[in-house]
């Protein structure tokens, strides 16, 4: 049960492709789930290919960006523990794509 005020304890969301944007959460753990196209993502310094029912685990402090994404590409993604506002912000470090070997 949700309570008002508070911040739920997963937050789901969803994406019709994958952003090109390299960074890392500090306390985030992200659970891709695709359900349709294939996608490549850059972890660290391993480029990882996703199919239709893939699913992909993002621990805390690994950085990752989408590479590229078929045109009919679905995900959802699941935010642990879920943030709100400034907080899930503050939580998200840019980093450089030469960090991930790119």
């Amino acid at each position: 049960m949700v309570v008002p005020g508070q911040t739920p304890p997963v937050n789901i969301g969803y994406a019709i492709r994958g952003v090109d944007e390299p960074h890392l959460h500090t306390r985030i753990t992200e659970i891709y789930l695709v359900g349709r196209g294939s996608s490549q993502v850059r972890i660290e310094q391993q480029t990882v290919t996703l199919m239709a029912g893939d699913l992909l685990v993002v621990e805390p402090g690994e950085a990752h960006t989408f590479l590229s994404s078929s045109p009919d590409y679905f995900h959802f993604v699941l935010h642990i523990p879920g943030l709100a506002g400034e907080e899930a912000h503050a939580e998200k470090m840019l980093v450089s794509r030469e960090s991930l070997g790119l």
